[in-house]
């Protein structure tokens, strides 16, 4: 029978996932009780994606403010700290936020502009045309910044962040200096002991702080690194990819997590007979139109996955075919021409005509994307995602 559909992929529900719980044998017997009540096959190279946030729960990878004011506190002690670039969010920073004031005696609040870098605006930029404000080379103060912009609320959240983050570092007793600047050399002006809190950036923002005279230089990975008095940490990404839990703590990005991918695997090898790959993912990629945010707030997509999901797509576009090489053909002879040309296709197409716009970013980080948009950040109740006809092509 003739295949009309290619990729299919469903949102699958399961159990709100507890602390303890075994998220393994979950994920597959949430995956096999799908397969039978909605009637799908499990197939070879069919994909399951865990979103981040259930391992991280069934881990009970959960710190407090007070373990995050603890590890603050250890690493620079009673010096003022810049706190440089962080994102504008209250469920990926706030109660980050209030746990490094906690631990601090002063804190200099540096902002990037006119966005921060997952593009959460302050202001847009043509705003900053009609002032004349260079944003890669003038630092401003809150009060410069208020004079020229006044006060602006995010587009979706309707908050002030300029006064959100102030009021929460305030909160804790402690003063809080607000400036805005995209050069980290700006904050040295003010301390020689800076916690980076850019996402993907940090590594450069850090290297540069460190050439240009700072004493101490930590970034969010290294807050949380390790456990304090019990408890949760992620030895790779510390705070990065944290999410508010409760008014007082965040959970982390999962840790360990490969050998949770190759259990699942392995138990829906041996339960179906079929090679299913596994991937866990957080954040995936989509620029908003309105918002012109994107999302990747976490380290990583995906922090593990098998390894039939290593590599990137190997595809050629069909209506360059049917537009080149073979142009003067119609009907089941382009047809069976692009079938044919597909299924001799080189193994690398980098730099081929024929490739030319296929996306060939890595897979983990398309999958992760679609698997994001699939399962939402709301109530939709389905933290795991299973994909099928993914690595299919015309010819299947």
């Amino acid at each position: 029978m003739e295949r009309v559909i290619g990729t299919v992929v469903r949102g699958l529900r399961g159990p709100i996932i507890n602390q303890g719980d075994a998220i393994e044998e979950i994920v597959v017997d949430t995956v096999l009780h799908a397969a039978s009540v909605e009637g799908f096959d499990i197939q070879d190279k069919d994909i399951v994606a865990v979103t981040e946030s259930v391992v991280a729960r069934a881990q009970g990878n959960y710190v407090t403010m007070d373990h995050i004011a603890s590890d603050v506190k250890n690493k620079f002690g009673d010096e003022t700290i810049g706190v440089i670039f962080p994102i504008l969010s209250r469920n990926r920073f706030a109660n980050c936020l209030s746990g490094i004031a906690k631990g601090a005696k002063k804190i200099v609040l540096m902002l990037s502009y006119p966005s921060d870098e997952v593009g959460n605006h302050l202001v847009d930029l043509d705003t900053l045309d009609e002032k004349g404000i260079n944003p890669w080379s003038d630092v401003l103060t809150e009060a410069t910044f208020r004079e020229h912009f006044g006060y602006n609320k995010h587009t979706f959240t309707g908050v002030d962040y300029i006064d959100y983050y102030k009021s929460l570092v305030e909160a804790e007793g402690i003063s809080c200096e607000v400036i805005f600047a995209n050069d980290p050399k700006a904050i040295l002006a003010h301390t020689k002991h800076v916690l980076a809190c850019d996402i993907h950036t940090r590594q450069r923002t850090k290297r540069i702080l460190r050439a240009n005279g700072a004493e101490t230089v930590y970034s969010l990975d290294n807050i949380l690194s390790e456990s304090i008095d019990g408890s949760g940490y992620n030895e790779a990404y510390g705070l990065l990819g944290s999410n508010k839990a409760t008014e007082t703590s965040v959970k982390l990005f999962p840790r360990n997590c490969q050998p949770i991918v190759d259990k699942i695997q392995a138990s829906l090898k041996e339960k179906t007979g079929k090679n299913v790959e596994v991937m866990i993912y957080g954040d995936g990629a989509f620029k908003d139109p309105v918002g012109k945010i994107w999302e990747l707030a976490d380290p990583v997509v995906s922090p593990a996955y098998t390894s039939g999901l290593d590599g990137t797509p190997n595809e050629v576009k069909l209506k360059y075919l049917a537009d080149n090489n073979f142009a003067d053909l119609k009907g089941e002879e382009l047809k069976q021409a692009i079938s044919d040309y597909i299924t001799n296709k080189e193994d690398d197409l980098v730099g081929a005509m024929e490739a030319q716009g296929t996306t060939p970013r890595q897979l983990t980080d398309l999958i992760g994307s679609l698997s994001d948009l699939t399962s939402g950040s709301g109530d939709k109740g389905t933290p795991m995602i299973y994909i099928q006809g993914y690595f299919d092509n015309y010819t299947k």
